[in-house]
This record gives C-alpha cells, sequence and structure tokens, in this order.
C-alpha cells in the first residue's frame, strides 16, 4: 500500500455516506464510480488488504502476477464499455493490446487455431481448418450477432421497476431471455455434427467456467462477441483498475476501506440502512450495493430474520461455476525464446469439452495430466513492464478442479492447513509445472519460482461460492432466475456484479453498471446516452 493510494484500512473517521458499496471487484468499483461521478459520496469496503476483488495483483519474490484479469475485450473508445471505462477513470486508465492473436489453442494430433483480433481473419482460421464446414461457420457467427444484439435488451428489461420484471423480462428481454435459455451443446450441435468443430465452437468455456451441455448459449456467445476485436491488457498491469476506478471514488469526496469485513448488513423496518463490521464498528447509508456476489450475500451478509426467504432460497439453490487452481512462475531470462508471447495459450489434450475439471485426489500419490491448460504471461502484455538486469518475468496456469476435492480443509486457516494440504499442494504443482514444460519445454531453464493457489486461496482473499472465480455458473436457470437483478427485493439493497448480468471482467463491470443506473436511473441514464 502506497502513500498515495486512494484507500486505507482507517477511513476518513466518518461513519455516515450517501451509499455504501461492499467488495471491491470490477461490479464493485464500477458501482462506484458511477455514483460518484453522479454526485455521491459512496465508501467502498473490501475485506482483503488490497482491494481489486478478481482484479488485484500479488508479489513473491520480486514477482508480480494478476490473480484474474488475462484478457478484456471491448475496452476501446469504439465500444460503449471502453468508452464508460475511460469516462469513470478520467482516461487514466490505458488499455494495451495482445497482438493480432489474443488466443492460441494447441488440441490433440498437432492441430493448432490462432483466434485474432478480427472477425474476418477469425472466419478464415475457422475455414481453414474445417473447409468442408463453411455453412456451419457461418450459421454460428450469425448466431452469435444476433445473441450479442439481443442483449442490450436484455439489460434495460433488469433495470426495470421489480414489481414488473414479469413484463419486462419477457416484452423487453424476451428475445435475448430465449437465447439465455438454450444450451451450448444443443445449439452447436443443431449447427454442425463435426465433433471437433464442435469442440472449437465451445473452446473459450473456460472463460465462463461452464461446459456446454449445463451452459447457455448466450454466455458462450457474448464471450465469442466480447473478443472479435481481439484482447486487452491494463497498461500498469491489472491492479491499476482498481487505483484508477477508487481514485475517482476519491475525487468525489469518497474512499475505500479495506481489511473491512463486512459481518451484516443492517435492516430497519424491513429498509437496508447501513452494515455492520466484524469488529462490531456500524456504518450507514440510505443506499447499500452488494457487490460480493448475490448468492455469498444471502449467505454471508443478510440479517437471519431475512436469509431463508423465498427469493433468498432461490437464490441459494443455484450452483456456482468450477473452481480453479492456478500455478505462478517466476523466470529469469526472455522466455520470449521459449515460444512465450502476450497471446494466452491453451492446451488441450482431448476434444471433450466435457471434461471440466482435473481428477485431483487427495489421496493419491500420482495425478494424472489436466484436460486443459489456461497460459498466461502477463510480464509480456503491459507495455510498461520492466524486467530488469535480470530479466524477470511473470507465467499463469490454469485449470479447473472440484472444490470437493479439498472440503477436507475448508475450515482450517490459510498457511496452516496442514502438513497433509501443503503435499497435496506440492504434488498438483510438481505435475501442472511438469505438463507445461511438456508443452513449452524451452521454459524450463527460465523458471526460477514456482507457488500454487487452491481453491480454499480463492475463497480466503475473494470469498466466492465454494471458490469459483465465476461466481454463480452461468446455465440456463441461473438466467430464468427473477432474483438476479440490481435492485434486491429489500428496499435500499442492491446488487453488483457478474451474477447479476453475465461473466467475466466486462460483466462484472456491466453489473455495476446496472446496480448504479437502479440506484440513479434518470441521471445514470443521461450518462450513458452520452457514451
Amino acid at each position: 500500500m502506497g502513500r498515495n493510494d486512494p484507500w486505507n484500512k482507517a477511513g476518513q473517521g466518518r461513519s455516515h455516506y450517501d451509499a455504501i458499496v461492499i467488495g471491491s471487484g470490477m461490479g464493485g468499483m464500477t458501482a462506484a464510480a458511477m455514483l460518484a461521478k453522479l454526485g455521491k459520496e459512496v465508501l467502498v469496503l473490501e475485506q482483503h488488504y488490497v482491494p481489486g476483488g478478481f482484479t488485484h495483483a500479488f508479489s513473491r519474490k520480486g514477482y508480480t502476477w494478476d490473480v484474474g484479469v488475462h484478457a478484456v475485450g471491448e475496452v476501446t473508445h469504439h465500444s460503449m464499455t471502453g468508452r464508460l471505462l475511460h469516462h469513470l477513470t478520467d482516461d487514466r486508465l490505458q488499455w494495451a493490446s495482445l497482438g493480432p492473436v489474443y488466443d492460441a489453442f494447441h488440441w490433440p494430433d498437432g492441430v493448432d487455431i490462432d483466434f485474432p483480433d478480427n472477425p474476418s481473419d477469425f472466419r478464415s482460421n475457422l475455414v481453414a481448418a474445417f473447409p468442408d464446414e463453411e455453412r456451419a461457420i457461418d450459421a454460428y457467427l450469425l448466431k452469435v450477432r444476433e445473441v450479442a444484439a439481443a442483449m442490450k435488451m436484455y439489460y434495460l428489461a433488469r433495470v426495470g421497476p421489480r414489481r414488473l420484471a414479469p413484463f419486462t423480462d419477457k416484452l423487453v428481454g424476451g428475445k435475448a431471455q430465449a437465447f439465455l435459455q438454450e444450451r451450448t451443446q444443443d445449439v452447436i450441435a443443431d449447427l454442425t455434427d463435426n465433433p471437433q468443430l464442435q469442440a472449437v465452437f465451445a473452446a473459450q468455456w473456460g472463460y465462463y467456467g461452464s461446459v456446454p451441455s449445463r451452459s447457455s448459449f448466450a454466455m458462450q456467445a457474448l464471450v465469442v462477441k466480447h473478443f472479435l476485436h481481439g484482447g486487452y491488457y491494463p497498461v500498469g498491469g491489472s491492479e491499476n483498475i482498481a487505483r484508477q476506478l477508487l481514485q475517482t471514488v476519491a475525487d468525489c469526496g469518497g474512499w475505500t476501506r479495506i481489511r473491512a469485513d463486512v459481518d451484516e448488513i443492517v435492516l430497519t423496518n424491513g429498509r437496508a440502512t447501513g452494515v455492520r463490521l466484524q469488529d462490531g464498528e456500524a456504518l450507514t447509508a440510505p443506499i447499500i450495493v452488494s457487490a460480493a456476489g448475490v448468492g455469498q450475500t444471502v449467505r454471508r451478509m443478510l440479517p437471519e430474520s431475512v436469509r431463508h426467504d423465498g427469493w433468498a432460497n432461490d437464490v441459494r439453490r443455484l450452483p456456482p461455476a468450477s473452481a480453479h487452481v492456478c500455478l505462478y512462475i517466476g523466470f529469469k531470462g526472455d522466455i520470449r525464446e521459449a515460444g512465450a508471447s502476450s497471446a494466452n495459450q491453451w492446451f488441450y489434450n482431448t476434444w471433450d469439452m466435457e471434461d471440466d475439471a482435473w481428477d485431483v485426489d487427495p489421496d493419491a500419490a500420482e495425478l494424472p495430466e489436466a484436460s486443459c491448460l489456461y497460459t498466461s504471461f502477463p510480464s509480456l502484455k503491459d507495455p510498461e513492464y520492466d524486467p530488469g538486469d535480470e530479466v524477470r518475468h511473470t507465467g499463469e496456469v490454469v485449470t479447473f478442479v472440484p472444490f470437493k476435492a479439498f472440503s477436507r480443509w475448508t475450515d482450517t486457516d490459510w498457511k496452516k492447513r496442514g502438513d497433509d494440504y501443503e503435499a497435496f499442494k506440492q504434488r498438483m504443482q510438481d505435475k501442472l509445472l511438469q505438463q507445461l514444460l511438456k508443452n513449452m519445454p524451452g521454459l524450463e531453464p527460465f523458471v526460477d519460482y514456482v507457488e500454487l493457489s487452491t481453491p480454499l486461496s480463492t475463497d480466503h482473499f475473494c470469498r466466492p461460492t465454494m471458490g469459483s472465480i465465476y461466481g454463480l455458473e452461468p446455465t440456463p436457470e441461473r438466467f430464468a432466475t427473477r432474483w438476479l437483478r440490481p435492485k434486491s427485493p429489500i428496499d435500499g439493497l442492491y446488487f453488483a456484479g457478474s451474477e447479476v448480468t453475465t461473466v467475466g471482467v466486462l460483466g462484472a463491470m456491466m453489473g455495476g453498471v446496472l446496480a448504479a443506473t437502479a440506484v440513479e436511473p434518470r441521471a445514470a441514464m443521461a450518462l450513458l446516452k452520452g457514451m
């Protein structure tokens, strides 16, 4: 924490604000910055010792890694979301392109397919790989565009008055709802019976954490549309997102407090009027925005008197998306020589997109290979990164795992989970590193430091449901749940983040936009029209 950071532990010495935002992930920061731009003095509360949620970064042994920002689309002035981000940060937050290829896929039998930064080349690459499937490819891309167009009305329907939700969801957002209720595998199977093309169509399911047989096709289509013009990375690193959005909050009279763990949302005569922290401190505001996830708000923060209301039970029944492990690697030397680049590398050892998790057993002496490795080199993405005299670089390897494999340690404390946990982590760490070096052997002489995070690490620092980096699984059932909207059934309580909208950094951002719009509909709509 630096001297000029727009956050601290102590706060500003005041207990009342125009609005309180719980959680400083992308949704919470966006809601706070947008409300600040609309004239509100906002207090952001973050339980971690650093803000940013899944946009934060951490350092070890002279290396710094991001934890959740690997590629973001639609952040330039050519998109509304990009223009809004520039406005909310007063143009302080800049983005660097990952280059002509943002994702490179490597399949069994030596099949490699690049996902490039423009729609024309994307289509060409697919057709080159599957020349007999041109018709199916064109139909797929058309469907993607149809979904993207329909989702604009879906977002508008979500900010309508709660009592009108059954009508606005059907009349305003009805077309999008139809797409949201289609499953990815059903749509893809209707387009082609080629199993390899089906796999390529669904290959980016790792960006939302739900396999084709379970996921909503709208979510898959939105990911494709999101990256049609390439991927980007924040200049200055992922932690710069929090620095710039929260600076806006501070510039407008608000503040962000870290290590501020909310114990309960306080209700007065049925209305949200404040929060109580774990240490007993009370803070008040007429507007409470929870960006901690709708599911986690229901489970952890609602008073007992309403925690089991019908709507809360409906939310509680929704399953989370997949949990994950991440291998953080520090390198010494120019890793470009080994094939590393700013593009993300996906290493699949199967064409089966239903293989949803690495089969890790804590009691097994030997672990199998993971079916997919998602590999990112953040130091090669940031144009401001200085590798120094030792030419230090960073890499990350992500794969999904079943949360139940870690269940025996869920009641243990960070760094005090026991020798059996550490041994399990070491086996996973060794296997993932071995598998990475099998795919990129030139990296081996550069490896200097290795560390593994597990779903329990994710739960400790960010507190999602069952360690899920994506929150609630984006299934048709999730999108049919009418309570996942910015205005909660409790007066004065609003929800922000990806569970209100769709998965990912920009999905969470839009969840923040909708929360601010639900709080101040006229002023927010005027701001958005100006974008």
